[in-house]
């Protein structure tokens, strides 16, 4: 009996504790939720994607989520099978939206602003997903394409080591450059 007391009191108390603490110290922007913030104010996290919806924005993954986009609550894929004739009527329509959005963009739409990911809460677009959206942007917003690709490659994280995955874009940061631009 005391070893069970002894156990629960290290497994259910201390180990959560000392985590925490290393977390905390460690990792402290992680442990928090990866939160990004701007002039004191919370907008979002780099961890979860946003609908952004204004064509002046770059736009995220298509959200599987439930009830609305993006909603952390209610993560997880749409559940359809890949011979699903309903998914493939999503991605006809998706296609169809992003193709009239954005005439002055090849034709060919990055397969990632077609498909959700498994979470439907992924906040990074790779950067050909971004540069394909930059037509669109650079008319509403009156800016270069020449600019827009600019942000985009400096908005661009790449992978760990070099090789570990793929460069990607938080699209969250790169639409909060946006706005800084359109407030100087």
């Amino acid at each position: 009996m005391s070893f069970f007391l002894f156990l629960t009191l290290i497994t259910g108390g201390v180990y959560p504790l000392v985590t925490t603490a290393l977390g905390q110290w460690l990792f402290p922007t992680q442990a928090n939720g990866s939160l990004i913030f701007e002039n004191h104010e919370l907008r979002g996290s780099q961890l979860i994607g946003q609908n952004y919806s204004d064509p002046g924005y770059f736009q995220g993954r298509p959200s599987a989520t439930a009830d609305m986009p993006d909603n952390p609550m209610a993560s997880g894929g749409s559940n359809l099978a890949a011979s699903n004739p309903a998914l493939d009527k999503q991605f006809a329509d998706r296609i169809t939206a992003l193709r009239a959005a954005n005439p002055d963009a090849s034709a060919t739409v990055p397969v990632e602003l077609v498909t959700a990911s498994a979470s439907g809460l992924d906040p990074n677009l790779t950067p050909a997903a971004a540069l394909w959206q930059v037509p669109r942007i650079a008319k509403v917003r009156n800016v270069s394409a020449a600019w827009l690709r600019e942000k985009v490659v400096a908005a661009t994280h790449t992978p760990l080591l070099g090789f570990l995955g793929q460069p990607v874009v938080n699209i969250t940061e790169l639409n909060m450059a946006l706005d800084a631009h359109k407030d100087n």
